[in-house]
């Protein structure tokens, strides 16, 4: 159920940034491509990094999020049965398209997205790891921070 369950969520993160730029066709295919990538993000690329991620976050919400980001570039294509890009300018949908630099355009938001998301949440961790500290004691981590934090037994002996 929680393979489901994750599964569902990598689909709806990957469509999120093509929603109302891609046609049908095209989000069935960002869904299953996004399922493939996210599986091994939450088992292979985990792995790779020695990544502490029991939630899969990055795995499901990274890995989708970026999957979605760039095939948009693909799917948006008019030929495919997107919206195309929209020419505010001269107030029409563009004549040309060019899955190429589309996706070039989608890449160079992931990596300042990348770079912006790392930056802050540096930050973050820095600020909070100074104020409360991101470890607890390696003592109460072997007793079990069921214990030591909420002062009950998780599992009875």
């Amino acid at each position: 159920m929680l393979g489901a369950a994750s599964g569902c969520v990598a689909g709806l993160v990957a469509i999120t940034p093509a929603a109302g730029f891609v046609g049908p066709m095209g989000a069935i295919i960002i869904g299953f491509v996004a399922g493939l990538l996210c599986l091994w993000g939450v088992s292979g690329l985990k792995r790779m990094l020695g990544a502490d991620d029991s939630l899969d976050v990055f795995g499901v919400h990274g890995i989708g999020g970026i999957t979605g980001a760039l095939l948009t570039g693909v799917f948006a294509d008019p030929a495919l049965g997107g919206a195309g890009i929209y020419d505010y300018v001269a107030n029409a949908v563009a004549k040309e398209y060019s899955i190429a630099s589309q996706v070039i355009i989608q890449a160079q938001g992931v990596v300042v997205t990348l770079i912006w998301s790392g930056i802050v949440a540096f930050i973050a961790f820095k600020i909070a790891d100074l104020v409360f500290g991101l470890r607890v004691k390696e003592e109460a981590e072997r007793e079990g921070l069921d214990i030591t934090s909420h002062g009950e037994s998780a599992y009875e002996s």
